[in-house]
């Protein structure tokens, strides 16, 4: 019997640039990590790569000026709303630089007491005895006034003071308003540029609906300015900072590089091996409160194995339950036969409850999250194998 079930490795690779051969070295590492580790590849094994590599080989970039070349395009007034940015120095100060260069005014809508993935921008416990609500409309006087300069504890730094003094330093005028309504910008302004993330569609037609000329962040940079870089699906959604005057947009040539990467993989091992390319894998922090959720997708690109949601049985209700008078061996062959008998579609049956209801490449994408992490690791590639199996595979 196999006693192992999924493995999980991160595969180190060379630092990867703007114009490498990126299936070339995904392969090529690979097949030196098995060399190493003696691993064998076998059938519905995942081979996965960060997104990050994947728009730094690409060379998808844009510069501050474009960003300001593309928002002064689109708002000719050069005084705007920005509703709800996520509050983040690596997420969204260099797109807030490049809003600030090619505006005059800007009116920052945030909610609170959290962005949308859950970075803090108020103490919560002065909140609940101050006179404001998540109902109310507050100030930026009355920010100060009743929260001080509030210190984020994980980054050490206030978002407001942060977000103000780089706003002003591109010679732009900043009023900060603080609502969960989003209509309230309309009140200062009826130019508005949406930033939040997974809410992107509503929030653009109800401002619509109400009257507004309304951009997303995910409808700038879905062209090239003066030969930047873009992307067409998502613009500026899904960028980190590279430099303090340049971002890495999110993949735009994923669908090609899975392909690719599988068909060679194929070609040296016979196996037919999933490819997928992942960014933010979804879960929540449970001290600092972070979801890890800034990108627009967990998975921009994957092959077709990848499609779909997992079909499985809770192995506790079934022995708790079904075989509840059976123990040892002969408990577990006859839930090895229940799995071997169970149904192609699983949805809404008893059996299933437990399990979690998301689909494979959001799974799949939080476990490389994990694995790879965001720092030194340099392991962008991520190995699993045993993912599909279940207790009935020997």
């Amino acid at each position: 019997m196999r006693c192992v079930g999924t493995v999980v490795r991160g595969i180190r690779t060379p630092i990867i640039k703007e114009n490498d051969d990126l299936a070339t070295i995904v392969v090529d590492s690979l097949m030196a990590a098995k060399e190493s580790e003696g691993f064998e590849f076998r059938d519905k094994d995942i081979v996965a790569i960060t997104e990050a590599v994947v728009g730094i080989s690409e060379g998808n970039y844009v510069t501050v000026d474009d960003v300001a070349t593309d928002v002064q395009n689109k708002f000719p007034s050069k005084n705007i709303g920005v509703v709800n940015p996520i509050l983040s120095r690596n997420r969204f100060s260099i797109i807030l630089k490049g809003i600030a260069r090619g505006m005059d005014k800007i009116t920052l809508l945030s909610s609170f007491p959290a962005d949308e993935v859950g970075n803090g921008i108020m103490d919560e416990s002065v909140l609940d005895e101050s006179e404001f609500n998540l109902g109310s409309v507050i100030t930026e006087d009355e920010y100060k006034e009743t929260f001080g300069s509030w210190i984020h504890p994980f980054t050490g730094i206030n978002m407001v003071d942060f977000y103000r003094e780089l706003i002003e330093s591109e010679d732009c005028e900043v009023e900060f308003v603080f609502s969960n309504d989003i209509k309230t910008i309309l009140d200062y302004n009826t130019d508005v540029l949406t930033c939040d993330i997974h809410t992107r569609e509503k929030t653009t037609k109800i401002l619509k609906d109400n009257g507004a000329h309304v951009y997303g962040l995910h409808q700038i940079l879905t062209e090239p300015i003066n030969g930047s870089g873009c992307n067409p699906d998502y613009g500026l959604l899904g960028s980190n900072k590279a430099t303090e005057e340049k971002l890495k947009l999110f993949p735009k040539t994923g669908d090609a590089l899975v392909k690719e990467v599988q068909k060679r993989l194929i070609d040296l091992t016979g196996k037919k091996i999933e490819v997928m390319v992942y960014g933010d894998g979804a879960f929540k922090d449970p001290v600092g409160k972070i979801w890890e959720l800034a990108d627009p997708v967990v998975s921009p690109a994957h092959t077709d194995g990848l499609v779909g949601y997992p079909n499985e049985i809770k192995l506790k209700y079934v022995s708790d339950n079904k075989f509840a008078d059976l123990k040892g061996e002969e408990l577990k062959e006859a839930i090895k036969e229940e799995i071997r008998q169970k149904d192609s579609n699983l949805t809404g049956q008893m059996i299933t409850e437990g399990t979690t209801p998301r689909v494979l490449t959001d799974l799949i994408g939080s476990l490389c999250d994990l694995t790879s992490g965001s720092g030194d690791k340099g392991t962008p590639v991520i190995f699993i194998q045993g993912y599909f199996d279940n207790l009935a595979n020997d």
